[in-house]
């Protein structure tokens, strides 16, 4: 598996599983959930993507159960979470609206709450979740910049954020941001050219890739994607899944797919993405099938 460097601190693998859903399988025991870590890690998946808003509220807590019934599992692992949603469930359930928090306080108490929540003595990399419209960006600057000082957390980066976003909070940071986490998939193509993957791409910032199969619309039934998608997939032995994943893949500049999945055969078989190899033009006959059109 190949490894991508994020800072002089921070190493994460190529392809990321995301436990979005981790809370929502209808087995969250400790031994089920170490069973998908360790199917990962077997294929050289060692980063593993959270929110504190995932389930609730309360995915973190059941990896955390996992965590505690087998610490040897964290050093095997890179523990990706975020902060700054407010949600009227949960732990916050008597909040009135849902809102994004960047405060200085919600940031250090969001630090402490994963750490207890996941039984984890750091967090390899912290993304603040949504971009604050209220955001105070030197406030949340030096908010990040002293949680990587104090060794709670390795690296911070954003997720969902334009590349205006990302220049108002770095320009009041030291650290540097090292990677936002946006949709992009064969059915969200438009940071390919509306310059949020060039913005980066320029910048030599990797960036992850959540719903990489389109919350799994691209999945279902005879798309003309996945027309396209199985035509590829037959020549390497593989499912349109990973031909859509190796799409990604393919791009010059990085991209980290976050997969999620509780069904424990396809968490196996995220590495098969790997299997394929796509040209340029294989690479545009999927770009063209997503775009719906032949290319100006």
């Amino acid at each position: 598996m190949q490894r991508v460097k994020l800072s002089d601190s921070l190493e994460m693998s190529r392809l990321v599983y995301g436990m979005w859903r981790l809370g929502d399988d209808t087995d969250t025991s400790a031994a089920h959930v170490e069973a998908k870590i360790q199917a990962c890690l077997d294929q050289g998946i060692t980063t593993f993507d959270q929110a504190d808003i995932y389930g609730d509220y309360n995915a973190e807590a059941v990896l955390g159960a996992a965590l505690r019934d087998n610490p040897a599992l964290r050093q095997n692992m890179e523990i990706v979470t975020k902060c700054d949603i407010v949600a009227p469930c949960g732990r916050y359930s008597h909040a009135k609206v849902k809102y994004y928090d960047t405060s200085r306080g919600h940031i250090l108490k969001s630090v402490e709450t994963s750490l207890s929540e996941m039984a984890i003595d750091h967090i390899d990399l912290l993304l603040i979740h949504r971009p604050d419209p209220f955001m105070d960006h030197n406030e949340t600057g030096a908010a990040l910049d002293e949680v990587v000082a104090s060794g709670k957390v390795r690296a911070v980066g954003v997720s969902n954020f334009r590349p205006w976003d990302w220049n108002l909070l770095q320009s009041a940071m030291k650290t540097p941001l090292v990677t936002n986490q946006i949709e992009i998939s064969l059915g969200e193509i438009s940071p390919f050219t509306n310059g949020d993957l060039a913005f980066h791409q320029q910048h030599g910032q990797p960036v992850m890739a959540w719903s990489p199969l389109g919350g799994g619309l691209l999945m279902a039934g005879n798309p003309p994607v996945g027309v396209v998608a199985d035509e590829i997939g037959e020549e390497f032995g593989v499912d349109r899944a990973a031909v859509a994943i190796a799409f990604l893949l393919a791009h010059p500049a990085g991209i980290l797919p976050v997969l999620g999945t509780n069904n424990l055969d396809r968490i196996k078989r995220i590495s098969d993405a790997l299997k394929v190899k796509l040209d340029r033009e294989s690479w545009f006959r999927l770009y063209e099938a997503a775009l719906g059109q032949e290319v100006p």
